[in-house]
């Protein structure tokens, strides 16, 4: 039976600590922010998400093309984008302890002194509302001056609108398609927190999809559909899922409509992605001020346009994060409490761990050929001799492995050997031959358990 989640965001940060998921960043000199380093298990979590990600939205799509924009642009990029002059968020400051808040989200604050009340609540005033610029300012070349002066992308958005003619004359596409990449932004956030889900440095996945303006309503509906079914694909709980369409008062000036993929965190429902109608506001704006003809030329009507764009984008941090909330539980054995992560096979750090029952009798020493075999198929292995089977099995229930091999006496006798399957915690012998295929097999074939 599962806990109440009103401490599951403490169980999930102790546990990536524990087990090599997430660490603070620079730890050793107290840390700094809300920055997190990821550790062994926690980049292959990422990078199994990233794949998935990737797989969907690229590789097994004829219509969209892969980039990988550089982080610092041309600062003109983002005078002409609106981030310079409208990226920022209200900000109030308390007069008595300093802390930082926004003033849009006071409701969900808490003042660090006294947690029991939100800002203002407490002895401590609030100055007024200011806007605070978003961007993280650097400096480009030896000499530190308004015109070294750069920034650090606050989203891969605009590196995608900025090549959107290289990749038309490179790549031989046209409307309806799509750019993708994923790569690390920055937004200096006034109040970052609840672990990875904002931080100040984060990963995302972006793709801006280019149709003709009268497609535009089709293509919306298309990929709001898509990328919510995605999340549920790879094991999340349809009930934790809900797709909500933005107020007219909440769209950009340019946006003709924006949806939210949402999940239902512990500390209540929070963005996911979101999917967006961007028009042809960013093409047209770096035309006109780059005077590069960004328009789309279509050979079969001779008609020249802007392509409308819609934008599916979302955190691959809070990806990661979101699928080790849903992939949690807690159940009550006979004798002991089990953890366990319910991860797709995809997704999971590590898909198989092989184990040598005991360590003598040649057991290790299959073991290995075994771990061996399935590395060459392409599976994450991992190998473990130490301590009683159970606890070892227990172990990779915590991190997530789906399967876990184990070689016996009678795999030394006849080449079977057991494979427990995590979810069930069910054992099947299966001949160490046809073990690849097997794997393979139930990995294309999960099913989150009910």
């Amino acid at each position: 039976m599962a806990k109440p989640e009103s401490d599951l965001m403490d169980k999930i940060v102790s546990l990536c600590k524990r087990r090599g998921f997430v660490f603070q960043a620079s730890e050793i000199y107290g840390g700094i922010g809300n920055t997190y380093d990821y550790g062994p298990l926690g980049v292959e979590l990422k990078r199994k998400v990233k794949d998935a990600w990737w797989k969907a939205m690229v590789t097994e799509r004829p219509d969209v093309v892969g980039l990988d924009s550089a982080i610092i642009q041309n600062p003109k990029t983002w005078e002409v984008s609106g981030h310079v002059g409208g990226f920022s968020d209200p900000m109030v400051d308390c007069k008595k302890c300093k802390a930082r808040f926004r003033e849009d989200k006071l409701a969900d604050a808490r003042c660090p002194e006294k947690p029991s009340k939100r800002p203002g609540e407490c002895d401590g005033e609030l100055t007024e509302a200011r806007a605070f610029n978003l961007m993280f300012k650097t400096n480009v070349g030896p000499v530190e001056g308004s015109g070294s002066v750069a920034y650090l992308r606050p989203e891969t958005a605009q590196g995608i609108f900025l090549n959107f003619k290289n990749v038309l004359e490179s790549s031989r596409v046209k409307p309806p398609f799509g750019i993708a990449q994923i790569g690390k932004s920055f937004r200096n956030e006034i109040t970052p927190g609840n672990f990875v889900f904002r931080t100040r440095e984060f990963e995302q996945g972006e793709m801006e999809f280019f149709v003709p303006p009268a497609e535009n309503d089709k293509w919306f509906e298309f990929w709001k559909a898509e990328r919510f079914d995605w999340y549920q694909r790879l094991g999340i709980r349809p009930e934790k899922l809900r797709l909500r369409t933005h107020d007219d008062d909440e769209l950009a000036h340019y946006s003709t409509g924006c949806a939210d993929v949402e999940y239902e965190y512990p500390f209540g429902w929070g963005e996911l992605e979101g999917i967006a109608c961007r028009t042809d506001f960013d093409l047209n704006r770096h035309s006109e001020a780059s005077g590069q003809d960004l328009r789309y030329f279509d050979p079969e009507t001779k008609e020249r346009y802007f392509p409308y764009v819609i934008e599916p984008a979302g955190g691959i941090d809070r990806m990661a994060l979101t699928f080790m909330v849903d992939a949690y539980e807690e159940q009550q054995l006979e004798k002991d409490t089990r953890v366990v992560l319910h991860f797709h096979p995809e997704i999971a750090p590590i898909t198989v761990a092989v184990f040598p029952l005991v360590k003598k009798e040649g057991m290790p020493e299959r073991a290995e050929e075994i771990i061996e075999g399935l590395r060459r198929a392409g599976f994450s292995t991992f190998y473990d001799e130490k301590g009683a089977i159970g606890r070892r099995y227990r172990r990779q229930d915590e991190v997530g492995t789906p399967f876990c091999v184990t070689v016996d006496g009678d795999t030394m006798k006849d080449g079977v050997v057991t494979v427990r399957h995590r979810d069930s915690m069910e054992q099947e012998r299966v001949p160490a031959a046809e073990l690849a295929a097997y794997l393979a097999e139930a990995v294309r074939s999960w099913k989150r358990p009910a």
